[in-house]
């Protein structure tokens, strides 16, 4: 029987799915055919095979070849089923058992010298193949990444070759080498920012509670130097949230195994389109938000942006999610970020400046302010002004501030307490959780109801400030949220001091 089954996986959103390669040899004019919804990479693959084969010095079967790669329904795309079409063209040839395709699951690019170069998403299906209870072979620049989702399920290949002599039994594929232990740059320290205490504070009750934090001032106040410094606060990825932030990050081609661990900071730039901010393209592909997925997500020159692409942001906000449609597909990727925006309060950025006088006039500083909607203002819970540094405060006459460790250290308390307390952040609180775990006493209760009438919250809003309050009083070490916890709340939410 001149028919071949290998497995392998296909691409649908972040998770891999299973795909079967069948490949049947029969009579006829010699050509291979490949079906089963492939797009034009994978189409082009018959190419990479054949002069793969033939440069590998294997017989090229001169028969009619067809291929199929079910389910039919699902789209295949990219360059990652050629080592399986190839193997299945040789197993239908009888140069490679066919029982020994059985316990395995192949992806990889071929070069036309039969080397295999590496793919995109190999960690979604190290993971899907770990739960299939199969052996992974790929190429061997992606091995460190596809252990980390299969460990001990993954073989690491240089070349075809490589691949059929260890299915022959001749020469034993081995593991992939151990990833590199997480290095890189260290984040920037806080001690660098001189004065902007409120700012300071209010970045560690975002790291604290995993709120999103705007951020406005004129132009060189140090927004961009404080949002640089929120990483460095966060506590460390648990394993779960390393796999899914690396997951994504696998799919855009962009994961790094030597960051293993250490949280995204994603900042793109304001011309970035709505599609590269939360996803898209004619088959779905994760966005910025997704690619900051337990990470922080910084917006600099907010209103710039496009209106589109700022109210795209309003779902992954409120869901940590992202579903993308399509007339032929639909994909969801994860997207629970820490956004931080930083806007100037004007056009001309000197509306307020005690030092220089602003150019701007209110139609236009209206038209800027508006670029904002309302319902996406409303899901950002700090929101802090980062005024003009005295002349003392730029010489550091006050010494140097607390250091990003010395930070850190109590966000980590306060997050494990949330931890143990909810099993999740401040910020991730639905209602009911909230008026569990943020009740206040009566005292408290006047100050938010008057609070509320004052600042005209929205029932979000109210949620969202009850949750910093939570977050505040957590870092204080204290089980209830007291006046004062509450108040520095409402303080970091004062929109008409801040935009308006």
């Amino acid at each position: 029987m001149s028919l071949a089954v290998v497995n392998t996986r296909a691409l649908a959103g972040i998770d891999a799915l299973p795909v079967r390669v069948e490949v049947h040899l029969s009579g006829g004019l010699p050509a291979m055919s490949i079906v089963g919804l492939p797009e034009t990479a994978v189409k082009e693959s018959k190419d990479r095979v054949r002069a793969a084969l033939l440069n590998s010095r294997f017989d090229y079967p001169q028969r009619k070849i067809t291929v199929n790669l079910a389910p039919a329904e699902l789209p295949k795309q990219g360059g990652r089923y050629d080592l399986p079409i190839a193997i299945g063209v040789l197993a239908a040839m009888n140069v490679i058992p066919r029982e020994a395709l059985a316990h395995y699951e192949f992806i990889g690019e071929l070069a036309l010298s039969g080397e295999l170069r590496p793919v995109s998403g190999a960690l979604p299906t190290a993971l899907g193949v770990a739960r299939a209870e199969r052996t992974l072979i790929v190429a061997y620049d992606n091995g460190a990444e596809a252990e980390l989702g299969a460990p001990a399920h993954t073989l690491a290949a240089h070349s075809l070759l490589d691949v059929v002599a260890h299915l022959l039994g001749r020469e034993q594929l081995g593991p992939p080498p151990p990833a590199a232990p997480g290095t890189g740059a260290p984040s920037p320290d806080l001690d660098e920012v001189r004065g902007q205490q409120h700012a300071k504070r209010a970045l560690e009750i975002a790291a604290a509670g995993a709120h999103n934090l705007l951020m406005l001032g004129p132009p060189g106040t140090g927004k961009s130097m404080l949002a640089a410094r929120l990483a460095g606060l966060l506590p460390t990825m648990s394993d779960s949230e390393a796999l899914s932030s690396a997951a994504v990050a696998s799919l855009a081609s962009g994961f790094d195994v030597a960051g293993w661990r250490r949280r995204p900071f994603r900042q793109p730039h304001h011309s970035a389109s709505s599609a590269a901010l939360v996803g898209g393209g004619p088959q779905p592909r994760p966005g910025e938000v997704s690619l900051a997925h337990n990470g922080v997500l910084f917006l600099d020159e907010f209103p710039e942006f496009s209106r589109r692409a700022l109210e795209g942001l309003r779902e992954p906000l409120e869901n940590g999610c992202i579903t993308i449609s399509r007339a032929a597909s639909r994909a969801q990727f994860p997207a629970r970020f820490q956004l931080v925006a930083a806007m100037n309060p004007c056009p001309c950025g000197y509306a307020g400046d005690p030092q220089r006088q602003c150019r701007c006039t209110p139609g236009a500083m209206e038209r800027y302010r508006s670029r904002i909607s309302g319902p996406l203002l409303d899901r950002i819970e700090l929101q802090v002004a980062v005024p003009r540094l005295a002349p003392e405060e730029l010489r550091g006459a006050g010494g140097a501030g607390e250091s990003s460790a010395e930070v850190r250290g109590r966000v980590v308390a306060a997050r494990e307490r949330q931890l143990a307390r909810a099993g999740k952040p401040n910020a991730a609180l639905d209602n009911a959780e909230t008026d569990r775990f943020c009740r206040l006493p009566p005292e408290a209760r006047q100050l938010l109801d008057a609070a509320t009438v004052r600042l005209q919250f929205s029932p979000r809003a109210w949620h969202r400030t009850l949750r910093v309050a939570r977050t505040i009083a957590d870092l204080a070490g204290h089980d209830t949220i007291a006046t004062a916890h509450l108040a520095e709340a409402i303080a970091c939410r004062r929109q008409d001091d801040v935009v308006s």
